[in-house]
């Protein structure tokens, strides 16, 4: 097979490669950054963005310890996903570099991660990835390289707008993972791109196959990078020892302690299994988690019913018109809810979600996006809730 980098401009996969990044001028004029992780994804923009005959720079940023990831199942930018990018970099002819960010990472995301659920929250460590290391990081590196462009592999589409490039879902559903990208600036959208928004994930193996890309069939992460067992209680206890101290096990609506916990870090707002309290005339749920007592209060599911929401450090991608129908998720693999805002939505505000019926499982810590349709709004951290038993 003829090498992609000796292949005319926008003829190795038979689709408009430069079409797909939406350049700002031809692209042989041009440079494009690309974020490559190690996963199939990454590696199909950079393979595309090579084809469109600009010049290409892989970016890999070592988030924790090379050597404890190596070979670990669903990590990434560590270990064996390094050297893939390495591969796919040597394979497509284009530079490929590697930064060390293991400080920040642990301090930004990592550290945070283990604070919140000591706090009795439920974090999105993903989110603060993106907002983190993988947006910001990488996109003043990639100006510092003087690209045109900072590419990704995430399933969302950009769409420009007269006022400026909007963000929409995925065209595949099942791949959109705008629920994670909520918090990107108006002044990042301008900049950054995801050519892969519009393409189904079996189309880009079979590009991944075409380019000869040695990870065309690895598989997709599906766990937290540095938890990729799904232990994260085992993490957190780690980092944060008093988080496994025994506690009370309360039901919320009598106060009567029904059983001992093994440290609050060990349970999430909606969890029923792993409650060891047997007995019950009905089946019980973790309503609420209160840190400073150590206390996980447990009532029945209908206690989970929330009518409203307070979420902070807002964020608006784009104008909003006021008699446009909101919907929200409030986890990321949650069906959009009909909501209403009660204040302007952006700029790191506070504002209050209105739920247009009774929401469950709503857990502060986790994030609530929030759409215009396919449109992606904004969203922010859901910081209180208010029971509809309230």
């Amino acid at each position: 097979m003829t090498s992609a980098a000796t292949l005319e401009p926008n003829t190795a996969f038979g689709i408009d490669a430069a079409a797909l990044f939406d350049l700002p001028r031809a692209a042989a004029d041009c440079r494009i950054v690309v974020a490559m992780s190690g996963g199939v994804d990454s590696s199909v923009v950079a393979a595309l963005a090579a084809d469109t005959g600009a010049e290409v720079i892989g970016i890999t940023l070592q988030l924790y310890d090379y050597g404890a990831a190596t070979g670990r199942k669903g990590a990434c930018c560590a270990g064996d996903d390094i050297a893939d990018a390495r591969a796919v970099s040597d394979r497509l002819g284009i530079a490929h570099y590697v930064f060390d960010h293991e400080s920040a990472f642990r301090e930004d995301v990592v550290e945070q991660f283990a604070d919140e659920y000591l706090a009795g929250r439920t974090p999105v460590p993903c989110i603060r990835c993106n907002m983190g290391p993988k947006f910001t990081d990488l996109f003043r590196m990639a100006r510092e390289l003087g690209a045109d462009c900072l590419a990704t592999g995430h399933y969302v589409r950009r769409v420009e707008a007269p006022g400026g490039p909007h963000l929409y879902r995925a065209a595949d559903p099942a791949r959109d993972q705008s629920y994670f990208l909520y918090a990107t600036t108006q002044e990042q959208l301008r900049y950054i791109r995801f050519p892969l928004g519009g393409l189904p994930k079996t189309q880009v193996r079979d590009l991944a196959e075409a380019a000869g890309l040695r990870n065309a069939a690895k598989p997709d992460s599906q766990d937290i990078c540095f938890v990729p067992d799904g232990n994260y209680a085992r993490i957190v206890t780690k980092l944060r020892p008093e988080g496994g101290v025994p506690g009370a096990i309360v039901h919320a609506a009598s106060g009567e302690v029904l059983g001992t916990h093994k440290g609050i870090v060990h349970y999430t707002v909606g969890q029923r299994k792993g409650l060891d309290i047997g007995g019950q005339s009905e089946p019980l749920y973790v309503t609420a988690l209160d840190a400073e007592r150590r206390e996980v209060r447990v009532g029945p599911k209908r206690m989970l019913a929330v009518e409203s929401a307070v979420i902070t450090e807002t964020n608006r991608i784009g104008e909003l018109t006021a008699d446009e129908p909101l919907t929200a998720k409030v986890r990321s693999l949650a069906k959009p809810v009909p909501i209403a805002l009660e204040g302007p939505l952006g700029g790191g505000a506070s504002v209050t979600m209105r739920f247009a019926s009774p929401e469950f499982g709503v857990a502060p810590g986790q994030a609530a996006v929030i759409y215009a349709g396919e449109r992606v709004i904004g969203g922010g951290w859901i910081d209180s809730t208010v029971s509809v038993a309230d």
